[in-house]
């Protein structure tokens, strides 16, 4: 399984690009009085926060295994994309949807006669920036999940980094359309309410995407285990070893992205020796890790074995 490197180099991008549009969007809506461009504004100061979430999540996450955290700081990455998926949600979807709300409620004067020329220069800007911060982050993505479809992935990933800023990035997109469409046509039809109804439909997007989110990362962090294929593989090269009767339950979990917790029972063949079973259950360590590097911590277990074959093994 792959690193942190090539999400962190995409989410560091994000980080840089958000930040730039979200100063050149709240000058313009300082200047035009754009309710989508507020809520615009909103969406790219949330999104430069929601990666430095990401990044400290990141962070921890590297943390080696202590006294108090025996099996690691995995699941720190798991708890800060949740709050990542509650600010995107609370913040930038909420905000959005106040602020469309209210400027539809009361429109301000000037929003009818004022000039859209500075939105549509800075929605330009937004998108080339913008444009930029995707391709690095759908590039990272796309190297990530190979040959899967992209909602396979997604529902696949035990790392949610690596499709976390593809979605917000994504969700950046298609604001900077709805925003300009909103600017447009409001401004062609003299209608101002259009402008706080494309600064709700950013909202609902945001929400949207927040959910998405929270669904995938609420499995992660309950202690997501391996799909039914991967623990198919696991029981039969457990079961491939010569000294290895039949596997018992096989009980996985992801402690982190890169940390997978393997803890399985293994009845031996009649007859085996204690030495025989040493070497066996090496034998089937090797095995698994070489398979899954991501297999950190590899429990094997002996079942209690029938009395007449405690008694051959004994005797043997």
């Amino acid at each position: 399984m792959a690193g942190h490197g090539g999400s962190k180099t995409a989410v560091i991008a994000a980080v840089i690009g958000n930040l730039v549009i979200a100063i050149i969007k709240f000058i313009a809506a300082a200047i035009t009085g754009s309710s989508a461009m507020i809520s615009e504004g909103i969406h790219s100061l949330v999104d430069t926060g929601n990666g430095g979430l990401l990044l400290h999540g990141m962070n921890r996450a590297k943390r080696p295994a202590d006294e108090g955290h025996p099996f690691g700081h995995g699941k720190a990455l798991y708890f800060w994309t949740l709050v990542v998926s509650v600010s995107i949600f609370g913040i930038g979807g909420g905000m959005s949807l106040y602020e469309g709300i209210s400027h539809i409620r009361h429109v301000a004067p000037e929003a009818i006669h004022s000039d859209p020329t500075v939105n549509y220069i800075v929605l330009a800007v937004a998108l080339v920036v913008e444009g930029w911060s995707f391709s690095v982050a759908i590039r990272e993505f796309m190297k990530s999940k190979g040959s899967q479809g992209s909602w396979q992935y997604i529902r696949n990933a035990k790392d949610p980094s690596t499709y976390t800023i593809v979605l917000e990035d994504s969700a950046a997109m298609l604001g900077l359309v709805f925003a300009f469409l909103g600017v447009f046509f409001g401004h062609l039809l003299q209608n101002p309410y259009l402008d706080g109804v494309a600064s709700i439909v950013i909202g609902l997007l945001l929400m949207a995407v927040a959910f998405v989110l929270a669904f995938e990362t609420k499995g992660l962090l309950l202690g997501e285990g391996v799909d039914a294929e991967t623990l198919a593989d696991l029981k039969r090269r457990v079961e491939a070893d010569p000294a290895i009767d039949r596997a018992g339950d096989i009980l996985t979990m992801y402690m982190g992205p890169n940390d997978l917790l393997v803890n399985l029972g293994v009845a031996f063949r009649p007859g085996t020796t204690a030495e025989e079973m040493h070497d066996s259950i090496r034998r089937v360590e090797r095995d698994l890790q070489g398979a899954y590097p991501e297999c950190t911590r590899v429990y094997i277990e002996a079942e209690s074995l029938p009395e007449s074959q405690a008694e051959q093994s004994l005797a043997t």
